[in-house]
């Protein structure tokens, strides 16, 4: 369910998930246990942020001395098109709301964090000054690209329908960055590539797996039970995660693993999956399940996309994707169209087209099946 409510929320552009000030604290704290001087002088811009609502915003101006930062930006997108459209408004700073509203409705806001205002020793969230920008607070928007380029760290929650143009533009600017993502978009060509080069990798990870994001009252209505919980306002996701090209030490850890044999001794859960079989389009074994990585196959190894959370580039290397356009140049079979259409009256008993091009394909009793989405490696030792 939650897959399918991601991809409905990137197609109707319903792309306000607010990230709970927990989940922000793990996360960075894996960065600062790594590296604990990385913010130290050091600017950190929130771009995609709805200040008056936004744990990311609390979370660095609360921390701001700890950290030793330097400065603090944080910018919203015009309320017209967001905040307003939900009736979602904001609380945190609306003590400092005194200037002038006219351009509320057309202009995104900056909040700025640098100095002791109030002359009380200390820089917090009492020292935050803001104003309106310019513009509607786009981050393709010049304005908003010129405080990117000045800023040493980008660290937000951008709209997962925009995951790519954002981690784009990042890339061109040369920026170090954290960001919230779906795993469906590390799962895209772009993004993939660089993970797949090591310019780019996953965070530290949500805690048991689990996103939680506050959502506006009028999406509510878009979640299944399940996914929404009424008791504490919040829909949990289990196919989201952090995106970085900055180093944590969980990076660093490698699995520990069996061999095959080990493997199909104790592992349940591969009794009735298609374990270590072969593909018969691309010249690797299918593993189902991370844990069942076997230590001692020197080949290549096609594993789900959730094998990216716990990679470990000392231990693996990725050689590609099981995908449609063989970028990769590692399949072994191109199917045609008629062995697609072939190939889904066999296994459905009816006219269709069967895309077996688009990911690795096994031989089950006499019938070729798809698997799921899987990301090709091999051992580096």
């Amino acid at each position: 369910m939650s897959n399918k409510t991601l991809t409905e929320a990137k197609r109707a552009k319903k792309d306000e998930f607010y990230t709970q000030f927990g989940d922000i604290q793990h996360e960075i704290s894996a960065y600062l246990e790594y590296n604990p001087k990385l913010f130290k002088n050091k600017s950190v811009i929130l771009p995609c942020d709805d200040p008056e609502k936004s744990n990311f915003t609390k979370f660095f101006a609360q921390n701001f001395q700890r950290f030793g930062l330097k400065k603090l930006i944080s910018t919203s997108y015009a309320p017209d098109s967001k905040l307003n459209k939900y009736g979602f408004q904001g609380d945190l700073f609306d003590s400092k709301q005194s200037k002038d509203k006219t351009k509320s409705d057309k202009n995104g806001k900056i909040f700025k964090l640098s100095r002791d205002m109030n002359a009380d020793g200390k820089i917090n969230i009492d020292d935050i000054e803001w104003d309106f920008l310019k513009g509607d607070g786009d981050f393709n928007n010049s304005e908003i690209i010129e405080m990117i380029k000045l800023s040493d760290f980008v660290i937000t929650n951008p709209p997962f329908s925009l995951l790519r143009e954002f981690v784009q533009l990042l890339k061109t600017l040369e920026k170090k960055f954290i960001i919230v993502s779906s795993m469906n978009g590390v799962g895209t060509k772009d993004i993939f590539q660089s993970i797949k080069e090591n310019k780019i990798w996953l965070g530290n990870g949500f805690k048991g797996g689990n996103a939680f994001f506050a959502i506006p009252n009028e999406l509510k209505r878009e979640f299944a039970t399940g996914v929404y919980d009424e008791s504490t306002g919040l829909v949990k996701f289990r196919n989201v995660c952090w995106l970085t090209n900055l180093d944590h030490g969980r990076r660093h850890e490698p699995l520990k693993l069996m061999t095959m044999e080990d493997n199909l001794r104790f592992n349940k859960k591969l009794k009735d999956k298609y374990a270590y079989e072969k593909y018969e389009n691309y010249d690797a074994i299918e593993v189902p399940l991370t844990e069942s990585i076997p230590s001692n196959y020197k080949g290549a190894m096609g594993v789900p996309i959730s094998f990216l959370d716990k990679y470990c580039p000392e231990q693996f290397e990725i050689l590609g994707m099981c995908e449609n356009l063989d970028l990769y140049n590692l399949k072994t079979i191109k199917y045609s169209s008629k062995e697609c259409k072939d190939a889904y009256y066999k296994k459905f008993n009816k006219k269709g087209t069967y895309d077996l091009n688009a990911s690795g394909v096994l031989l089950k009793n006499g019938i070729l099946e798809k698997t799921y989405q899987r990301v090709l490696i091999r051992h580096k030792n």
